[in-house]
């Protein structure tokens, strides 16, 4: 096709029809909540996911939670905008809410499980005296 055969950018779709969208108003804004909740999610997966920093990780996803789900009530306010922002902060602030909690939970398995505790320090033990 040449540039004079293709159709001009708009046309073939009358100014009323379904295909034909209006530019998104000028005045939205996004909800600041969301955004902090998406800022608190990545935030609180990236401590969890160290797993020396989970319990700010877990924190951090506990904030994000609920400023996810005040980011989603303020985004079904006219001309407030960032439902997918607050989708996202939400999805990952339960995920580092829940890593977190797993985290927490297998470690206080193991600290409570007194043959672990040995096995581990015999381990520490022997890598001492291999260093020495």
């Amino acid at each position: 096709m040449t540039a004079a055969s293709e159709p001009a950018r708009g046309a073939g779709a009358p100014a009323g029809s379904r295909t034909h969208r209006a530019p998104a108003s000028t005045n939205a804004k996004t909800s600041a909540a969301a955004t902090f909740a998406l800022v608190f999610g990545v935030a609180g997966l990236l401590s969890v996911l160290t797993a020396i920093l989970a319990w700010i990780g877990l924190i951090l996803g506990i904030i994000g939670v609920i400023l996810g789900i005040f980011g989603l009530k303020m985004s079904r306010r006219p001309g407030v905008t960032g439902r997918g922002v607050a989708i996202g902060g939400l999805v990952l602030s339960i995920l580092a809410v829940l890593i977190g909690l797993g985290l927490a939970a297998g470690i206080t398995t193991f600290v409570n499980n007194e043959g672990a505790v040995n096995r581990l320090q015999q381990q520490v033990d022997d890598l001492r005296d291999k260093l020495d």
